[in-house]
């Protein structure tokens, strides 16, 4: 049986490695699938969409949405750390 590992996918060497190497690995990879100047445009699109969508909420929506968001990220680092006691006890 023959199996395909996609590119983006980090080998296990790349996991073993230390986090700047790791880093370098990722962006030789993403260097070959976008030029920078497509990068750019696509960094400055995303940046100006979210401008134009943030601007069409009221700003209450916005400020409810980053605390809804913040409690979530609460929620999962609360269960995160449980399951890590669970497995120290």
């Amino acid at each position: 049986m023959n199996v395909t590992i996609p590119a983006w996918t980090a080998s296990f060497e790349e996991v073993a490695m230390s986090p700047d190497k790791r880093d370098s690995k990722a962006e030789q990879r993403r260097k070959g699938c976008l030029p920078e100047e497509t990068r750019e445009h696509l960094r400055a699109a995303r940046k100006e969409m979210r401008h134009s969508i943030e601007t069409l909420l009221p700003p209450e929506f916005v400020t409810h949405r980053r605390a809804a968001r913040r409690e979530m990220l609460l929620a999962a680092q609360s269960a995160i750390q449980h399951a890590l006691d669970r497995l120290e006890s």
